[in-house]
């Protein structure tokens, strides 16, 4: 099935990324993704801790694109093809609140591998966008 397909392909892709952010904070003596509740990418799957996209795509103090636990909820009891176009649209919100946050330190930062990891995700991820959106048609 290319929707689940894609979704080994987006967790992939992703993982050495997390890798080198998580990196990137431990060497900046800055505090881990799972000290920063609903920053934590691996919890994803089952909505607990996820600051959720409130009124313009941001949640409380999270990155534009973060899931609700409602949301992740209704996801978890959809199936078939529900399932499929709606995982599909909840990736094209995240994807795109990664893109924006990647825009923002290739704009404002100054540590060369912090932008050249955020040109990677922008470049991966607009990829990603667009075979989403074709899947969904």
């Amino acid at each position: 099935d290319d929707v689940r397909r894609l979704a080994t392909e987006i967790e992939q892709a992703q993982g050495p990324e997390i890798a080198k952010m998580q990196a990137f904070l431990t060497a900046w003596g800055a505090p881990a993704p799972g000290a920063m509740p609903g920053m934590d990418h691996e919890s994803m799957g089952d909505g607990s801790d996820q600051n959720g996209m409130g009124q313009g795509g941001m949640g409380q103090g999270g990155m534009a694109g973060m899931m609700t636990p409602e949301q992740m909820g209704r996801l978890e009891q959809a199936d078939g093809a529900d399932f499929d176009r709606m995982f599909l649209e909840m990736m094209i919100a995240h994807h795109e609140g990664a893109v924006q946050m990647a825009q923002t330190e290739l704009a404002d930062g100054t540590n060369p591998e912090a932008k050249a990891l955020a040109q990677q995700i922008v470049d991966a991820q607009q990829t990603e966008i667009t075979a989403m959106r074709e899947l969904l048609g």
